[in-house]
Parts: structure tokens; C-alpha cells; sequence
């Protein structure tokens, strides 16, 4: 199905009418524990999945606002992707209805969907649990694949193979920082705002603080994270790094130190903004991103 001339877009976000995305979709525990997501597919370049990488096939729902789908829209540009997997993003707000198509970030090009819900019940009719970005959807199939999938292997074909973010060699080290960077900052800050008490939120801030702490001195003698190339431990990290100041320390929440107080991570961040795949994925960050020697709130 294709969208029709005249774009077809949801209502305009209505708490009263819809109430408040979250209850009965999302787990909202102080614990922050993430939704088990049903649709666990993998686009495999021999097609033992079940689901072939082949370019124009596959198209990824994703959402500015949102760093977990930002990772996956990184890493389909670093390795060159955007003419073979498609890309749209939903608008930045929802109700209870969940992610939506509005005019401000433009409509569904593949299915006409106003909901990102739709794209759920024609893969499982009546669903009713999160709806997530970002979400991979096979045009052949008219189904989602997955929420959680990888780009950065599976299209060498018509990728760029100088980009390498899962080399064999660092798979070992890759996957023990991509365990403790997942917990410690990118779902501890999250926690941090969800602390039920004041004493689960000082443990968790400074759980974040020393993960910080521990990160920047591991920065102090190399480049990236796994070492003189980026990998895609450097991707999860920097979608929280990017947001740091500006939405996850506000008023200090999680440290007295903001982001251009650490004297390897500042830089590191800032060497990762300037390249596309990283710069045109992001929005709204301040002019002293692009400073050399920026520093300060």
C-alpha cells in the first residue's frame, strides 16, 4: 500500500481524550524494567532467518526523540545504508494512542499508517503491549520484523565495509561494554528520574557518575571506546551523552558535573558530533557542540 496524494495524518495529541501514553503498554516500575517486545526477527544476509537483506526491502520507523531508535538511524548512515534500508521518523509527541504520523515530521511513505499502532496489529492482530520505535517493517511481508535488529552486519553487501562497528577481533570487548553502558548510563539515568525514594536516587546517581568517571579515564589514553575505531559501543554511548545536559541533569538530577567537566568524554563526544551520521541524527544541541574549546553550562 502507498500513501495517497493527500498525506494521511493522526489527530492532534489529546491527553484528555486518549489519556497519557504508559498505563497498560508500558512497565513503569521505579526499576525502569524494559517490555519484553514480541517481534525478535533478524534480517540475515544468507536469508536463514527467514528474512533476506536486500536493498529496498526493509524500512525502519524511528523517532527523533527517542535515543534507542537513534542508534539504529546512526548506524544506517555510517555504513552507508540510506538508499538501501528507507527511513521516516514519527512525530515527536504522543497520547495514549502511542507514536503517531503528524505533519510536523511527515506521514508514513510506506503503508499510509497514521499510528505507528497500525504497523503492531497487522503483525499481531489486537495487540496490546508497547509500541516501540524503532521498528524495522519488511514491505514483503507487511509485518515488522523486530524492535531490536542489526545493521551493522547484515548489508555488506551494499554497505560501506570500511566501516566496521562489530569487528570479530573486539566482539568480546564490544559486548561487555555494550552490557555495563546499557545498565549503568543508558537505562541509569532513566532510573535516576524514577527513583522511588531520595536514597535510590543518590544510588543510582552515583552509579551513573562513576560509569561516567570509569568512561572517561578509559578515554584518556585512546581515542574510542574499543580503541582507534568506532564501534557500536561508541553509538550507544553517545545517544545518552548527547542528551546528557540538556535532558537527563537538568537541575543537576544526576551530577554536580555536566558533560564539558570531563576532560576526556567533552571532547570525545563532540570529536563524534562532527561527523554526519551522528550530526544530521540529532537535534537541538547547543552552538558549543561545534566549539573546539567548548566548555561550560
Amino acid at each position: 500500500m502507498s500513501i495517497t496524494q493527500t498525506p494521511a495524518y493522526a489527530s492532534p495529541v489529546d491527553h484528555a481524550a486518549y489519556g497519557h501514553y504508559g498505563p497498560g503498554r508500558l512497565h513503569l516500575s521505579p526499576d525502569w524494567n524494559r517490555p519484553i517486545y514480541p517481534f525478535q526477527g533478524r534480517v540475515t544476509a544468507d536469508g536463514s532467518s527467514g528474512f533476506l537483506s536486500e536493498p529496498g526491502r526493509y524500512h525502519l520507523y524511528v523517532a527523533w526523540v527517542c535515543p534507542y531508535a537513534q542508534r539504529a538511524a546512526i548506524v544506517r548512515k555510517l555504513k552507508g545504508l540510506e538508499d538501501v534500508v528507507s527511513l521516516s521518523y514519527v512525530d515527536d509527541e504522543r497520547d495514549g494512542r502511542g507514536w503517531a504520523f503528524r505533519e510536523r515530521r511527515g506521514p508514513d511513505p510506506v503503508n499510509g499508517f497514521t499510528l505507528l499502532e497500525q504497523a503492531y496489529d497487522a503483525t499481531e492482530h489486537a495487540y496490546g503491549g508497547h509500541i516501540s520505535v524503532p521498528v524495522l517493517w519488511d514491505r514483503r511481508t507487511g509485518r515488522i520484523v523486530s524492535n531490536n535488529f542489526d545493521l551493522a552486519t547484515q548489508f555488506e553487501q551494499w554497505a560501506d565495509t570500511s566501516v566496521d562497528l562489530y569487528p570479530d577481533s573486539l566482539r568480546p570487548e564490544i559486548n561487555k561494554l555494550n552490557g555495563w553502558i546499557y545498565y549503568d548510563i543508558n537505562a541509569g539515568v532513566s532510573r535516576v528520574a524514577r527513583a522511588a525514594t531520595a536514597e535510590d536516587r543518590e544510588n543510582e546517581r552515583h552509579r551513573v557518575v562513576a560509569a561516567l568517571e570509569r568512561l572517561d579515564e578509559r578515554l584518556s589514553g585512546q581515542r574510542f571506546l574499543a580503541g582507534d575505531t568506532i564501534t557500536e559501543a561508541d553509538v550507544r554511548l553517545w545517544v545518552t551523552l548527547a542528551r546528557f545536559d540538556a535532558e537527563y541533569n537538568r537541575g543537576d538530577l544526576v551530577s554536580e558535573r555536566t558533560l564539558t567537566d570531563f576532560e576526556h568524554l567533552w571532547p570525545y563526544a563532540r570529536d563524534l558530533y562532527q561527523r554526519p551520521a551522528f550530526r544530521e541524527t540529532t537535534e537541538g544541541l547547543p552552538a558549543i557542540w561545534d566549539s573546539p574549546h567548548g566548555r561550560g553550562r
